[in-house]
C-alpha cells in the first residue's frame, strides 16, 4: 500500500508562528509578520514580502537595520575579543564610555546591557546617594514616579507600574516608590518629603501612547528637584539618541538631569547596550563589589556602541528627526477628525489616537501590515509610529499613503 501525503497548505510564516506558539511563553502578542531579513528602514518576512518598519524595535534601531558602519565594527570586534567580564580591563570600554560622555555632556557612565538594568542601576544609585550625601534615614529612601510610566519589566519596576497588565500577580511589591500624575508639577512638589531621593520620569511617555507633558514640565521638575535636593532621573531609553529631534529629549527644555538612563539605540540594533549617565560625585557611590554585570561593558558591546553614536553624529540624525518628524505630523494632521481625535509627536516619535467611532487600533494596524507597513497599537486606541531615523521624505510620503488608505478602508466599513 502506498500512502500519499498531502503537502501542507501552511505558508512558511504560518509554520513558524505555529512553532513559536507551541514552545515560546505567551508573554507577547506579535503582529503576524515573521521577519527574516532587514536593511535600512525595510524588513522582509520569510515568504519574501517587504515591509516598511515604522516601529524600529521600540526605538532600538534609530540608525536603521544593519547599518554598514555598525555591522563593520561588530564584525571587526568579533574577530578579536567579545567578552572579558569586568574582572579585567579591556581595550574598548574606556574609549566607548568617553565617546558616550562627550556625546551626552556627562562626566561618567555605568555601562549595563538592557534598559531595565539601567533603570535598576539608577534606582540603586539614587538610594545610595540619598543615604551617603543627603543623609536620609537608613532604608527610608523614596523615589517619586509617574502614573502610566513604563520603565521595564523587573519585579522592582512593575511594582511601581500603574498598568495592571504589568503588575498583576507579581507581588509582593517593593516599598519606596510614590506615584504622582504625569505632567503635574504641583503634585510632584507636594509628594516630596525629607526621604525623597529621586524623581524618575520619562520626558515623553512612549508606551503610554506618546504622551507629551505640558511645555516646560521637565524644566519645572528640574527646578523643584534642585530646590529640595532631589535627583532628577530622566529615562531616555526610548526618547534618547536623536529620536525626538535632539540628541536627548531633555535638551528641548535646556536642562541637565542629575542621572540619565539610556539604552535601546545605543546598541545600534545589534545587541543590548545600556548605561546610566551622571556626574562623578553621584556615580562614585557605586563602589567595587556593590554593583556589576558580567556582560555590561563587554568589548563587543563597546565597539557597537561607539559606532552607533558615530552614525548619529556623522549622519546628523537628530536634525533629520526634527525636520522629518514635523513633516510626518503635518501630513497625519490632514486625516479626518471623524477618525483621528489626536496626532502628537516630537521628532520621529509620533502617535495617532482614534475616535470612539473609529474604535480600537489593532484592525488598522493589521490593514497597514497587509499593505506593507509595520506599526504597533498601544492602549487599544493608539498607534505609535517611530521609523528608523534614516528614513527619507519620499518614504514618509509612501508611509502616509498606506496609513491613510488603510484607515479609510476600514473606517468606511464600520
Amino acid at each position: 500500500m502506498h500512502l500519499k501525503f498531502r503537502k501542507s497548505r501552511m505558508s512558511k510564516s504560518d509554520e513558524l508562528i505555529k512553532l513559536e506558539s507551541e514552545v515560546v511563553s505567551p508573554n507577547y502578542a506579535p503582529i503576524p509578520a515573521v521577519l527574516s531579513k532587514a536593511e535600512g528602514i525595510w524588513v522582509w518576512d520569510v515568504d519574501g514580502k517587504k515591509y516598511m518598519d515604522c516601529l524600529s524595535a521600540y526605538s532600538a534601531v534609530n540608525q536603521g537595520h544593519l547599518h554598514p558602519k555598525i555591522i563593520g565594527a561588530a564584525e571587526d570586534q568579533m574577530k578579536r575579543i567579545t567578552l572579558t567580564s569586568r574582572a579585567f580591563f579591556n581595550d574598548q570600554l574606556g574609549k566607548f564610555v568617553q565617546k558616550l560622555c562627550d556625546f551626552s555632556g556627562f562626566e561618567m557612565a555605568c555601562p549595563m546591557n538592557t534598559g531595565a538594568e539601567a533603570v535598576e542601576t539608577g534606582i540603586k544609585v539614587a538610594r545610595r546617594w540619598g543615604y551617603w550625601h543627603k543623609k536620609v534615614e537608613k532604608d527610608k529612601a523614596e523615589i517619586i514616579v509617574c502614573q502610566e510610566n513604563f520603565h521595564g519589566r523587573t519585579t522592582t519596576i512593575v511594582g511601581f507600574s500603574t498598568d495592571p497588565d504589568s503588575f498583576t500577580d507579581f507581588g509582593p511589591y517593593p516599598a519606596g516608590f510614590v506615584t504622582v500624575p504625569f505632567g503635574d508639577l504641583e503634585a510632584l512638589e507636594k509628594a516630596i518629603t525629607p526621604n525623597t531621593v529621586g524623581f524618575l520620569v520619562e520626558p515623553i511617555q512612549g508606551e503610554a501612547g506618546v504622551k507629551i507633558p505640558p511645555t516646560g514640565y521637565l524644566k519645572g521638575a528640574h527646578e523643584i528637584c534642585k530646590k529640595h535636593n532631589v535627583l532628577l532621573i530622566a529615562d531616555e531609553i526610548q526618547t534618547g539618541f536623536a529620536r525626538t529631534g535632539r540628541n536627548f529629549c531633555f535638551e528641548h527644555d535646556n536642562i541637565k538631569p542629575d542621572l540619565v538612563l539610556v539604552g535601546k539605540a545605543l546598541g545600534g540594533g545589534v545587541m543590548p547596550v545600556s548605561a546610566v549617565l551622571g556626574s562623578k560625585e553621584i556615580l562614585s557611590v557605586l563602589t567595587s563589589g556593590s554593583h556589576g554585570s558580567t556582560f555590561g561593558g563587554n568589548p563587543l558591546a563597546c565597539a557597537v556602541g561607539t559606532a552607533a553614536i558615530e552614525v548619529l553624529e556623522d549622519e546628523k540624525l537628530a536634525e533629520k528627526s526634527s525636520e522629518l518628524g514635523a513633516y510626518f505630523v503635518e501630513k497625519l494632521e490632514t486625516l479626518s477628525k471623524d477618525m483621528i481625535m489626536d496626532v502628537r509627536g516630537k521628532g520621529l516619535l509620533i502617535a495617532i489616537e482614534f475616535t470612539e467611532k473609529a474604535g480600537k487600533a489593532k484592525k488598522y494596524v493589521m490593514a497597514m501590515k497587509e499593505k506593507g507597513l509595520l506599526a504597533k497599537q498601544t492602549h487599544d486606541t493608539i498607534i505609535r509610529f517611530a521609523p528608523p531615523l534614516v528614513i527619507k521624505k519620499e518614504e514618509i510620503d509612501l508611509a502616509f499613503g498606506i496609513i491613510k488608505e488603510s484607515i479609510e478602508e476600514i473606517f468606511t466599513k464600520l
